[in-house]
């Protein structure tokens, strides 16, 4: 019998990490990757090359090179999937509409490409948000901000992340040039949205998985520390949050999983609020992804199943796997940026440093800020298990 074949479009890290997952279950993975020195494409050994955007390039990742090998690796997918959203919508309608299993299908995928369409479904489902409005022109940002007490967040709708895409304003002015640029030529620029700046303690996260036919599995809540708009550091679960809420981010994850129709996992980060007067904290959603993300890298040693299984799993319609935790604590330490020509020079210190340290290196090219790896760590004592996650990093990072 032919191994099923996952084609993802994507070689950064995240496609890079299903690999492991992918042999394991005896899945063929076929990655589409920018290009032959990517993430992916190292480890990867079925990894054509070619652009998201490119129709041909995407269509050819789903059909297979068609050598008469008489290998099932070399003929269609059985499924599409992705490890980002930046994908044309209109070429997945069309691929599902040939008969191509496409998951998270194009309807549900617009959700984590597009904030707009995103707030206005997750208004409609009852979920809560920030208060937000979209941008047609300047004079609506003044409303906003007249409104919300003179500080506000505007965000592009589009092509964000990793605090890209994003600024906090106090006047019109401040996105001036994105409203030139939203603007376009005859009105076709990247459509701009306004969310008032949510006075939160903490970052959270929920990370669930969902099948076709429906069985959704969900991880224990975590808290995300950012650092310049960046995922820094990862809790599970995290500290001292309200069994409660806990429940109540969960649920919600799942009504938002279940509402938009999403199959594979999807990533859920909110913001925790205080409660007026010492109140119960609440919790409002701040983004989506429809794919891997980094607030689960803790599941591939911290999880009876990673979040990178449960995806193919997901995606490919099998029963999804356990998520309880394998510790009481789990750190996830990201690498940023280093000062070391490349991370695998620090291999030797950080593994004499922390035997129980886990490393994962994404054999990225060194620049300051990016991410190259990160560190997981595991163990009873939050604070020792925080700090040996830290001390491992701050190895890698020279």
């Amino acid at each position: 019998m032919a191994a099923p074949v996952v084609a993802v479009v994507g070689g950064g890290q995240l496609a890079r990490m299903m690999a492991p997952a992918a042999t394991a279950l005896g899945v063929h993975l076929r990655a589409l990757v920018e290009d032959a020195a990517s993430s992916a494409a190292q480890v990867v050994p079925d990894a054509p090359v070619g652009a998201a955007s490119d129709e041909a390039a995407v269509r050819a990742l789903v059909a297979g090179p068609g050598i008469a090998t008489g290998r099932g690796d070399d003929g269609p997918a059985d499924v599409l999937t992705f490890e980002h959203e930046q994908v044309p919508n209109a070429l997945l309608d069309t691929l599902a509409g040939e008969g191509h299993a496409v998951r998270p299908s194009a309807g549900a995928l617009v959700h984590a490409q597009d904030k707009i369409v995103m707030r206005r479904r997750l208004t409609e489902l009852g979920v809560p948000c920030p208060r937000w409005a979209e941008l047609p022109d300047r004079a609506a940002l003044e409303t906003f901000l007249a409104a919300v007490g003179g500080t506000a967040v505007v965000k592009t709708a589009r092509g964000g992340y990793d605090g890209k895409g994003v600024r906090v304003v106090h006047l019109a002015e401040d996105v001036a040039d994105w409203f030139e640029a939203s603007q376009g030529a005859g009105g076709t620029g990247i459509p701009l949205l306004v969310e008032e700046k949510v006075p939160f303690t903490r970052e959270l996260a929920v990370l669930v998985a969902r099948r076709p036919s429906g069985q959704v599995r969900a991880w224990p809540v975590v808290e995300s520390i950012q650092e310049n708009g960046v995922c820094a550091e990862v809790i599970a679960p995290a500290p001292g949050l309200d069994p409660a809420l806990a429940r109540a981010a969960t649920s919600l994850a799942v009504t938002i999983a279940e509402g938009l129709g999403v199959t594979g996992v999807l990533a859920v980060e909110l913001f925790e609020v205080a409660g007026a007067g010492g109140g119960a904290s609440t919790v409002v959603v701040n983004e989506l992804a429809m794919r891997p993300h980094n607030c689960g890298h803790w599941t591939i040693e911290g999880s009876v199943t990673s979040q990178f299984e449960q995806h193919l799993r997901a995606v490919l319609d099998l029963p999804l796997g356990e998520t309880g935790a394998r510790a009481r604590w789990a750190v996830m330490a990201n690498v940023l940026g280093s000062k070391l020509p490349e991370l695998s020079q620090g291999l030797a210190a950080v593994t004499a440093l922390d035997p129980g340290a886990k490393v994962q290196l994404y054999g990225k090219s060194v620049r300051p800020g990016r991410k190259l790896g990160h560190v997981t760590v595991l163990g009873d004592d939050l604070v020792a298990v925080r700090a040996r996650a830290r001390a491992a990093a701050a190895v890698l990072a020279g």
